[in-house]
């Protein structure tokens, strides 16, 4: 797997040029004369090469100084980036920040929880997302409210505690900072009653097989109506007693309604539902590497947008796309990792066990 740090800085910028949107999400454009980080499909005009520098996530280009721009909103660009998938403790690092671990522990809790030492997880950030664990912690908060504020029409004291800071000061001193202005600066439309509840739209990378998803979701016991999922939250893990329902939007995008009575839990429930219905893939990358499996490739190309239903509490020690519950595919599945969980997938659709994948192999070799 590619280090993510390692970004080719003149494919980054030709990517930018063309605005393609395969890139969307994979790295962020950081403009030196303006402060202002972009994503690639950024309809802005382009600035010159020497203007540029490109780094893989938005943590990183806040940590160097740079501010989101307002116009192409890095906080809607699909969750992923090349090092995922390159570490099994940075992406279960990711997942507990993504839940708010940071909101009130530190990083040497964070490090305790994963098992490995607080300086060890520091340079594993730094290599894999090019910035230390507060300043990820600091990105989500951030972005969640900037989409917070754009989304709905939540009071600026609620954006606040929903999107995990720990005051209202804390929150209004970040954006200034970082934008200049007050957070209540960045609605562009009048102050409206909030009617209750959250209504957000979470985005993922196409193809996605919603249909799929829904009746392995449903076939599990999960509540499912019609392409409408939902779930009793419960306050011993999510904080709040309420519900959230999750439904397709538009490409590329889930809408997501959570009622709770505690708006702390958001960051938390709203990582659950991006586990859930593994809204951080990456598909591009899934193909890439499983179609080296002659028989998976033809499979692959069959389900482009199979995605993994994860559990709404997940505590094991493996990322779920890695996990391999078959002992059968073990010495096949070597050649999968980090992606052994898909390949399985992408086997039991098709109807394939592993001697039928042994069967069609060697009948490939004798051909």
């Amino acid at each position: 797997m590619e280090n993510a740090l390692e970004l080719d800085q003149e494919a980054c910028y030709r990517a930018v040029l063309t605005r393609d949107a395969r890139f969307d999400g994979r790295f962020f454009g950081c403009v030196k004369t303006t402060g202002i980080y972009c994503r690639p499909v950024c309809p802005a005009r382009t600035p010159k090469r020497e203007n540029m520098i490109f780094v893989p996530t938005a943590a990183a280009a806040e940590e160097a100084g740079f501010r989101a721009c307002l116009r192409c909103r890095p906080e809607t660009a699909p969750d992923m980036g090349a090092w995922r998938g390159t570490s099994n403790t940075v992406s279960r690092a990711l997942a507990l920040i993504e839940a708010g671990a940071l909101d009130e522990g530190d990083v040497d809790g964070l490090a305790g929880r994963l098992g490995v030492g607080e300086r060890h997880l520091r340079r594993l950030f730094r290599q894999h997302l090019g910035a230390a664990p507060v300043s990820v912690a600091q990105t989500r908060r951030v972005l969640l409210a900037k989409a917070l504020i754009h989304q709905t029409d939540l009071p600026m004291a609620q954006v606040a505690l929903g999107s995990g800071f720990g005051s209202v000061r804390r929150f209004n001193e970040t954006f200034q900072a970082l934008y200049g202005r007050p957070p209540s600066a960045l609605r562009r439309r009048g102050e409206r009653e909030h009617q209750g509840g959250v209504s957000l739209s979470l985005p993922y990378r196409p193809p996605y097989d919603w249909e799929a998803m829904l009746a392995a979701l449903a076939a599990r016991g999960d509540a499912v109506e019609g392409r409408r999922w939902s779930r009793v939250l419960d306050p011993a893990i999510d904080g709040a007693e309420g519900s959230v329902a999750v439904e397709a939007a538009e490409a590329g995008r889930v809408a997501v309604t959570v009622e709770a009575n505690d708006l702390k839990s958001l960051p938390g429930v709203l990582a659950r539902v991006r586990r859930v219905f593994d809204l951080s893939a990456d598909p591009d990358a899934i193909a890439r590497d499983l179609s080296a499996d002659p028989v998976l490739a033809s499979v692959v190309e069959t389900r482009p947008g199979l995605r993994l239903p994860g559990a709404w509490v997940d505590d094991g020690v493996e990322t779920p796309s890695d996990r391999l519950e078959d002992d059968t595919l073990t010495t096949r599945a070597e050649a999968w990792r980090p992606w052994r969980a898909y390949g399985a997938l992408h086997l039991a659709k098709a109807g394939l066990s592993a001697a039928d994948l042994m069967e069609k192999t060697d009948a490939k070799r004798a051909a």
